[in-house]
């Protein structure tokens, strides 16, 4: 769905339909109960059934293609969605949200709402350790927080955060958040998830 003329970014039947070609190439699933079987399956039709709405025998639940997703539960349109999806990955440096809120057509609410969405699925659920022979891990920290001078009812210097960053030189990176940058806490954080990942340390 590379191509902006694509119907799945402006239809939301076509949007519907090719997000369940994406999630059920062999056919529908109950995300409830894991049945597959076209038997107990069915599609419901007529005006009173929702569009993609599904029932299944086997547990008596319904279902859409969205139950299980980012999406579930949103009243923003599904095509909106698969057109955030993706100008948001093909963007070489990235979308604030005030503009893609521009080319959606909706409030800047809602397109924050989306690409946190978005971004938090983008996130690996196991990332793997970074690093290893013969390769190079350089690491670096930054404090996130703004000045007392830049609040305007801030009483006091606001407190700021150490986030840790892990650049891989073949192109991986990992950043996380950290309570101090002592050396101390440097040497347990080199170890992160439990293997040796620092090779050189950049100041």
């Amino acid at each position: 769905m590379s191509d902006l003329q694509n119907p799945a970014f402006s239809d939301d039947d076509a949007a519907r339909q090719a997000l369940e070609a994406i999630r059920w190439p062999e056919g529908p699933i109950c995300p409830q109960c894991g049945c597959a079987e076209p038997s107990q399956i069915a599609l419901g039709h007529g005006k009173a059934h929702s569009p993609g709405l599904y029932y299944c025998a086997a547990c008596n639940g319904q279902f859409t293609v969205t139950v299980g997703t980012v999406m579930e539960r949103s009243h923003i349109p599904l095509s909106k969605w698969l057109l955030a999806m993706h100008l948001m990955g093909a963007s070489k440096k990235g979308m604030s949200a005030l503009q893609l809120s521009r080319m959606l057509g909706i409030t800047y609410k809602s397109t924050w709402f989306m690409c946190h969405r978005i971004r938090e699925a983008m996130t690996p659920t196991a990332p793997g350790p970074i690093g290893g022979q013969n390769k190079v891990v350089e690491a670096d920290e930054t404090f996130i927080g703004g000045k007392k001078k830049n609040r305007a009812f801030a009483t006091k210097e606001p407190k700021k955060h150490v986030v840790l960053a892990l650049v891989d030189r073949d192109g991986e990176s990992r950043s996380f958040h950290v309570a101090d940058v002592s050396a101390k806490n440097g040497a347990r954080e080199d170890r992160h998830d439990g293997q040796p990942q620092i090779v050189s340390r950049d100041r």
